[in-house]
C-alpha cells in the first residue's frame, strides 16, 4: 500500500488514498500504471520526491514490460507513452526545485519517446519545459530555440490555449534580456488569443507584463491602465499572488508621478497579502519600496526600519537584486541622518551587489547581440596580418566562387544532356508512331488488294462456270457423229 499522508491537504489525502484502493485491487497492468501516474502527478507541488519515487515505478514496470516480445503494437505504444510521461514528468519536477540540469535530462528523454511514438501535443509540451530550464540556466539562446520549435508544433496543431503560453514564455524571454520590443509583441500575441478564449487568468497576468513594458518604456498612461485591469481580473479571480504583484506595480507607477500616500496604500495591500502568502522575496521587495516613499517624505527613522527588514530577509534568501536596492535605500537614508559609517558600509554593499548585477547584465547584453545577429564582422585591424588575412579571403571566397561556377556549369551540361536525350526520345517516339501508323495503312491495303484478289477469282470461277455450263447445253442439244450418219442413210433411203 502506498504511504504518501504526510504534507498534504485533506482533499489531496483523500485523492490518493482513493487511487491507492484503485491500484492494490487492481490486475489490470493498464489501470495500475495509470493510476500510479495519476498519484504521482496529485505529489507534484506537495511532495515533490514521493512523486518521482512513484514515477521511477512506473518508468520500471514500463521497461519490464516492454523487454516482451508477445507485445501487441497497441500495448507496446501504451508502455512507452507511460514511459515517456514519467520522464516528462519528473522533468518538471526537477525544474520545479531548481535542479534544471537533471531536468533538461530527463525532459531529453520523454521528449526521445513522445517523438517515437509520434505524440506531437507531448512533444510540443516537453519542447515549451526545456525551454523554461534553459531560460533558468541563463541559455537563452537554446531556450528561445526550444520554444518556436513548440510553437510551430502547437500551431499546426491549432492549439490556442498551448500556443497562448509558448507565446508568454518567449515574450518573457526577450523581457528578461531587455529586448521590450519583442517582448511586448509576444504578449500581445498571447493576450489576443487568451481573450480569443475569455481565459481571464491568462488575460491578467498578461495585462500586467505589458504594463511592466509600458512603464519600462515610461508611458504610464497606458501601464497603469493595464495594472488597473490586471488587479480587477486577479481579485475576480481571487489570485492572491496575482493582486499582490498588481498592487506593488501601481504603488511603483505613483511613486514615478511623486503620488506618494496613495502608493504606500497599494504598497501596504500588496505586503499584507505577500506576509499571507510568506512570499519571502516579495515581502523584501515591498518593504524596500515603502523605504523608498519614506525617504522621499524624509521620513528618515521609518525608513531605515524597512529598509533594515528588506536587507535582512534579501540577505536570508540570497536575492542580489533586492539587496543591491535595500543597500542603497540604506546608504541614502543613513548619510542623510548622519550616520556616515553604516551609509559607507552599506554603499560598498551597494557597489558590490551592483557589479554583480552589471555583470549579470553584461551577459544578456550579449546574448541579446547573439540572438539579432548571427554573425559578427571582426573589426579590420591596421596591420599586415589583416591584409594578408583579408587576402586568404579572398583567394578562398575565390576558390568557393568558382567551384560553385563548376558545379552549375556541370548542372548545366547534365540538363543539357538530359535535355536532348528527351527531344531524341520524343522523336524515337513520333518515328515509331509514324512507321506504326504506315504500317498499319500498309496492312490495311495489302487486306484490300487480297479482298480484290478474291473478288476477281470468284468472277472467274464464275465465267468459266458459266462456259463450262454453256457447252454443256451445246453438246446436249448437238447430235453424235454415229447418230448424225444413221439419220442420213436413213434419207438416202428413202
Amino acid at each position: 500500500m502506498l504511504h504518501v499522508s504526510k504534507g498534504l491537504s485533506v482533499r489531496t489525502k483523500s485523492k490518493i488514498d482513493s487511487l491507492a484502493r484503485v491500484f492494490e485491487t487492481s490486475t489490470n497492468d493498464t489501470t495500475r500504471l495509470t493510476v500510479l501516474i495519476y498519484i504521482g502527478e496529485s505529489l507534484f507541488i506537495s511532495l515533490p520526491d514521493s512523486a518521482v519515487a512513484t514515477f521511477i515505478k512506473v518508468i520500471d514496470h514500463s521497461n519490464a514490460k516492454l523487454e516482451s516480445k508477445d507485445l501487441k503494437l497497441l500495448e507496446k505504444k501504451f508502455y512507452k507513452k507511460c514511459l515517456a510521461t514519467a520522464f516528462a514528468d519528473i522533468g518538471v519536477i526537477y525544474q520545479n526545485t531548481g535542479n534544471y540540469h537533471q531536468s533538461i535530462l530527463y525532459a531529453m528523454k520523454g521528449l526521445d519517446i513522445q517523438r517515437e511514438i509520434g505524440d506531437e501535443f507531448e512533444v510540443s509540451t516537453s519542447l515549451n519545459n526545456l525551454g523554461a530550464s534553459f531560460s533558468n540556466q541563463g541559455d537563452m539562446v537554446r531556450a528561445l530555440q526550444y520554444l518556436h520549435e513548440s510553437l510551430k508544433i502547437r500551431e499546426r496543431l491549432n492549439n490556442k490555449t498551448a500556443i497562448s503560453v509558448t507565446l508568454n514564455n518567449i515574450g518573457s524571454i526577450y523581457h528578461n534580456i531587455g529586448d521590450e520590443t519583442n517582448a511586448l509583441i509576444y504578449y500581445q500575441k498571447s493576450l489576443r488569443i487568451c481573450e480569443e478564449l475569455g481565459a481571464e487568468d491568462g488575460i491578467a497576468f498578461l495585462l500586467n507584463n505589458i504594463g511592466v513594458i509600458y512603464k519600462k518604456e515610461g508611458n504610464y498612461d497606458k501601464a497603469l491602465d493595464h495594472y488597473q485591469k490586471s488587479l480587477d481580473l486577479f481579485t475576480k479571480k481571487n489570485s492572491k499572488k496575482g493582486q499582490s504583484k498588481s498592487l506593488s506595480n501601481i504603488g511603483s507607477l505613483y511613486i514615478k508621478t511623486g503620488k506618494y500616500e496613495q502608493a504606500l496604500q497599494y504598497y501596504k495591500k500588496s505586503l499584507e497579502i505577500q506576509e499571507e502568502l510568506n512570499d519571502k522575496s516579495g515581502i523584501s521587495h515591498v518593504l524596500c519600496n515603502m523605504g523608498s516613499v519614506y525617504l522621499m517624505q524624509k521620513k528618515f527613522t521609518k525608513g531605515v526600519e524597512l529598509g533594515n527588514k528588506s536587507i535582512s530577509i534579501s540577505k536570508e534568501i540570497g536575492n542580489v537584486e533586492n539587496i543591491k536596492d535595500a543597500a542603497s535605500l540604506l546608504y541614502k537614508l543613513n548619510k542623510l541622518s548622519g550616520q556616515s559609517k553604516i551609509a559607507l558600509e552599506n554603499y560598498e554593499l551597494y557597489i558590490q551587489m551592483r557589479d554583480s548585477i552589471n555583470n549579470e547584465s553584461n551577459r544578456k547584453a550579449s546574448i541579446k547581440s547573439q540572438l539579432k545577429y548571427e554573425y559578427e564582422k571582426q573589426a579590420a585591424a591596421d596591420s599586415v596580418a589583416h591584409a594578408k588575412d583579408s587576402e586568404i579571403k579572398n583567394a578562398e571566397l575565390a576558390k568557393q566562387k568558382a567551384e560553385i561556377t563548376a558545379k552549375k556549369n556541370q548542372q548545366y551540361a547534365l540538363f543539357s544532356g538530359l535535355f536532348l536525350v528527351c527531344v531524341f526520345g520524343v522523336f524515337m517516339f513520333n518515328r515509331y508512331k509514324v512507321t506504326q501508323k504506315q504500317k498499319s495503312v500498309i496492312e490495311h491495303q495489302k487486306e484490300i488488294v487480297e479482298d480484290q484478289k478474291k473478288l476477281v477469282e470468284e468472277k472467274q470461277k464464275e465465267i468459266l462456270d458459266s462456259i463450262h455450263y454453256a457447252r454443256r447445253i451445246q453438246l446436249a442439244q448437238i447430235p453424235n457423229e454415229k447418230r448424225v450418219s444413221g439419220m442420213l442413210n436413213k434419207l438416202k433411203k428413202s
